[in-house]
């Protein structure tokens, strides 16, 4: 194989033009991929040489994630704490100096330790699952029933746009109706605070929540409505100040029971149903 490879592209005009790129860049940024062994003429791989090729390992963990359904944190690098906190520092003084800051200015010497630190406390749900947050504060009751319904309403919510990472900040309000088991109260707010400590989008986060609740306990039904801020919006791009997004998912019997679904609602609202 030469050191070039080319790709060809049309551009909107319908012209072309070639991107060469390195064989050593496309080594370094992308893992081996397995080759199948040659065939041979008589439609059977030889012997010698058959197997495939193993793969490079990743450098990422496979934990939880949006797209991994069946665990609760996303990838991880395989690095220790010490070894990501340097890598991050380092990456803020790029950021400082892109800029047109300097890094070695007495108020910003310690910024990029200070901004790693804070970045991973905010980003901390990564590294947590349902099941350690709820420490097995799950009891049997022995309710059911549509007059049983539990709300925890105004829990502060804290997250940051994957888009853009700045903020969201606003209120989440969980009601569900047990069918044998309840989570202690606190679990709740814990729950939910899993999710908004990772890169998120409101939508996604509202889902998570309601979710974990269905897979903890196995409730009759769960309801998540999410109310928030986005500094999207306010600090750049449209700069819209005091505008909220609302967002809600519902499962189980909220979905399929108008009644029951309208009863939430009324109950976020302080008793006024709005909608």
């Amino acid at each position: 194989m030469s050191d070039n490879a080319s790709t060809t592209t049309t551009s909107k005009g319908g012209s072309k033009r070639k991107l060469e790129v390195s064989h050593q860049e496309l080594t370094n940024s992308v893992s081996e991929t397995p080759t199948p062994p040659p065939i041979s003429e008589g439609g059977s791989p030889p012997e010698s040489g058959s197997e495939l090729k193993k793969p490079r390992s990743s450098s990422f963990s496979r934990i939880a994630g949006p797209n991994n359904p069946d665990t609760s944190s996303p990838p991880l690098p395989l690095m220790t704490d010490e070894e990501r906190l340097e890598k991050m520092k380092g990456a803020c003084e790029t950021i400082l100096q892109c800029i047109g800051e300097d890094p070695e200015r007495e108020g910003l010497v310690k910024t990029p330790k200070r901004w790693a630190e804070a970045l991973l406390f905010l980003t901390k749900g990564y590294t947590q699952t349902v099941e350690e947050v709820t420490n097995d504060a799950i009891f049997e009751e022995g309710l059911g029933g549509a007059n049983d319904m539990v709300v925890v309403r105004d829990i502060d919510i804290h997250s940051l746009c994957e888009h853009h990472m700045v903020p969201f900040t606003g209120k989440v309000h969980v009601g569900y109706i047990p069918r044998r088991k309840v989570l202690g109260i606190s679990k709740i707010a814990r729950i939910a605070e899993v999710y908004a400590r990772r890169l998120q989008v409101q939508e996604r986060l509202t889902r998570e929540i309601g979710s974990a609740i269905m897979n903890a306990i196995n409730p009759l039904g769960v309801a998540v409505v999410v109310e928030c801020s986005h500094m999207c919006m306010v600090m750049r791009g449209v700069q819209k100040v005091g505008s909220n997004t609302v967002t809600s998912s519902v499962l189980g019997c909220f979905q399929t029971d108008q009644k029951t679904r309208s009863e939430f609602f009324s109950i976020i609202n302080g008793g006024n149903f709005r909608r």
